[in-house]
């Protein structure tokens, strides 16, 4: 009997899957039999990472990508139906963050540069995809989102709005598409132990204030992120569609009103 989390024979392509959430996810998908398309700026880490997978039993290709340039998310749909068969599963994990601090002094390049890597990548990347996903009978589209799109944040507003958004095309996705059988959803983390956000857990005194006000008490891991996408890719999600999953220890659930025993 194959498992609910099956995903041999699928093809995979996860953006910015060299580090991170998005490797965690690359990886596990690769465990779980898919074949991940490995994809970042950077060739020699795409490379390393596809290399790994491989010498571990999995199926792993890279094919480098700046998601900010239409022409190279063009050539990684491009290059992954020619060389993989089809598109089954899309990860738009990759995003930037380039600016910490009230909206008010942010610069419109910064902004446009949050927007763009954040939002519109998405946008133009699920429309060159879905379409190769539905000529394999379906698919399956995983946006990385962050709290930080259900809440207000005095230093990270602009970052909010962009993973709001995300969460809105996923399931705009989810109402034109649905009848193909592709099914869309995103992921909001909460804080996860990444380089991405390094700048929130290495912080001593956030640091303190998270996870002091997440019920875990404690920050996220990359494979809790995963977990979730494995689940949201494979039979075990076939009827979840337009929602997004947060995982973030109970942060958004409330602060802890007490830590006495």
């Amino acid at each position: 009997m194959s498992s609910l989390f099956d995903l041999t024979g699928k093809i995979a392509i996860v953006t910015g899957s060299t580090k991170g959430i998005g490797l965690a996810i690359a990886t596990r998908m690769a465990e779980h039999g898919a074949t991940v398309v490995i994809s970042s700026r950077k060739a020699d880490a795409c490379e390393a990472v596809a290399a790994g997978i491989t010498a571990a039993g999995g199926k792993a290709i890279a094919i480098p990508c700046h998601v900010g340039r239409k022409e190279e998310l063009q050539n990684l749909v491009d290059q992954t139906v020619a060389r993989c068969g089809g598109i089954d599963i899309l990860v738009g994990n990759a995003g930037v963050n380039p600016y910490l601090g009230p909206a008010a002094a942010m610069t419109d390049e910064a902004f446009d540069r949050v927007m763009g890597i954040n939002v519109r990548s998405n946008w133009w990347l699920t429309n060159m995809a879905i379409p190769h996903m539905v000529k394999r009978g379906g698919g399956a589209v995983i946006i990385i989102s962050s709290i930080g799109g259900l809440r207000g944040s005095g230093q990270l507003g602009t970052y909010g709005i962009s993973k709001a958004a995300d969460m809105q095309l996923a399931r705009n996705i989810a109402v034109e598409w649905g009848p193909k059988n592709i099914r869309a959803n995103a992921i909001a983390p909460g804080l996860v132990r990444t380089d991405f956000a390094r700048a929130l857990w290495e912080n001593p005194e956030l640091y303190r204030k998270r996870t002091r006000d997440t019920p875990l008490q404690r920050i996220g891991e990359p494979d809790e992120i995963a977990g979730a996408a494995v689940f949201l890719a494979s039979a075990a999600g076939s009827f979840t569609t337009g929602q997004t999953i947060v995982i973030d220890g109970g942060t958004t659930a409330g602060p802890v009103v007490s830590h006495d025993d």
